[in-house]
């Protein structure tokens, strides 16, 4: 049984998995913040389907890139659980996550990163790194990609495609992939659970790529 959790971005989602069946999705909208509904959800969730936080063999959640406080809220929120159920935890790359959704032998994942970038990798078929997740701009991405045939998977990729005409990807196919990705994060720690990678809360980290603005700007002395 896996709970995962979504909150690195405005709209999030929450998952419960049984037995690699998807027992429920639910969209979260936390545009205004995922700190006073959170617990709330995962509350109902949990009891709409009987269960009970001590039947969760696996805490799962989106461990960036994205907002930096959001996804501190969803790495603490499955931390403390497994914290007090003395469960482990998978924290899943959205980027990897994405790739999920593709059916490719190589698959190029892309989120939004702001300030004109993009935080960008390449997955193969199952869901391993092929290239490294970064983050720049989008143009300048695509001249690192392996010349191998990919398709462009993203929530919303139309800001992007004009970037493609006239490049060796101009004919490449987009898939475009929910804005709730908990299932497919509960189901890749699922995986990651039977193979015994699931891991103690206390060594979870956050997968950031980019730094933070105070650390960019800090100068020390």
């Amino acid at each position: 049984m896996i709970l995962a959790i979504d909150t690195t971005h405005e709209l999030g989602s929450i998952a419960l998995l049984s037995e690699d069946q998807l027992l429920e999705e639910t969209p979260l909208d936390g545009q205004n913040g995922f700190g006073e509904i959170l617990f709330g959800q995962l509350s109902r969730l949990l009891d709409r389907h009987a269960c009970r936080l001590e039947d969760i063999d696996c805490f799962a959640a989106a461990a960036g890139p994205g907002s930096f406080t959001g996804v501190r809220i969803g790495l603490a929120c499955v931390k403390g659980l497994a914290e007090a159920t003395g469960k482990s935890v998978a924290p899943v790359s959205n980027l990897q996550a994405l790739a999920a959704f593709g059916a490719g032998p190589f698959r190029a994942t892309v989120l939004d990163a702001r300030r004109g970038e993009v935080y960008g990798a390449v997955y193969d078929a199952d869901l391993e790194l092929a290239a490294p997740e970064t983050v720049m701009r989008f143009p300048d991405w695509l001249n690192t990609l392996p010349e191998s045939s990919l398709e462009f998977i993203s929530i919303d990729f139309s800001p992007f495609r004009p970037a493609l005409t006239g490049t060796r990807f101009d004919a490449a196919p987009v898939i475009e992939a929910p804005r709730a990705i908990a299932g497919a994060i509960a189901r890749i720690a699922a995986a990651r659970f039977r193979c015994g990678q699931a891991v103690d809360p206390a060594v979870v980290d956050a997968n950031y790529v980019r730094r933070s603005d105070a650390e960019l700007l800090f100068k020390p002395g």
